[in-house]
């Protein structure tokens, strides 16, 4: 466990939703050993269900950075880079399916912090050393979130793509596409990210090795 003399690293995963952001953090974090490495995700930081904002026709949009509580993730992440522990309610997005757990986020010399909003709010961004934007081509994000939204949220075709138009697509040309250029390294995720994850894994481990020495 890291202390409050030797500050974390941490890393900012941002991209468009469906990018494959956590397929990428997860083979980033399961090339380094548990007590070296940890996660916090914003997908755990939007607000109740009621709170979140609809459309004209009554849909909500998830897909907007005024439903994240973007004050406690950044106090979170403020709390791990002290070097104390973070207890935080797993968010199910209303699924019924899934009985939310009680999240550990202990701190650790690396921190990763992923989210579509991670660049965008002033005191997320601040505290983020090494910025990392994931890319893909639209027709390959729009199939990977017609996958994971009735895996996992339980939304049909239809409502896939109703999100996608009407929310997601518009939201990544506003808020999103814009800080690309703030990015460090830009990882581009159509088919393979695997010569990206192998020169930030490099990198981290320089900066690991300069903690321990």
């Amino acid at each position: 466990m890291t202390t409050p003399e030797i500050l974390p690293y941490i890393v900012g995963i941002t991209g468009g939703s469906a990018s494959g952001k956590t397929f990428f953090m997860k083979s980033l974090i399961d090339a380094f050993p548990k007590e070296d490495i940890t996660r916090i995700s914003q997908d755990n930081y939007y607000r109740p269900i009621h709170e979140i904002p609809r459309d004209e026709n009554g849909v909500e949009n998830f897909d907007l950075p005024e439903t994240i509580d973007h004050h406690l993730f950044a106090e979170h992440i403020a709390v791990l880079r002290a070097g104390r522990e973070v207890h935080q309610k797993e968010y199910t997005f209303n699924n019924p399916l899934i009985v939310p757990e009680m999240l550990i986020f202990e701190p650790r010399p690396i921190i990763i912090v992923e989210g579509i909003f991670v660049f965008y709010f002033p005191e997320i961004s601040r505290l983020i050393d090494l910025k990392i934007f994931v890319d893909a081509k639209e027709h390959v994000k729009i199939k990977r979130r017609i996958i994971r939204d009735n895996n996992e949220r339980g939304y049909d075709l239809d409502d896939v793509l109703y999100r996608w138009e009407h929310h997601v697509a518009p939201t990544y040309d506003k808020f999103i596409l814009p800080l690309r250029s703030e990015a460090d390294m830009v990882i581009n995720n159509n088919t393979r990210f695997d010569t990206g994850l192998e020169v930030l894994k490099g990198f981290l481990r320089g900066k690991l090795a300069e903690r321990k020495a």
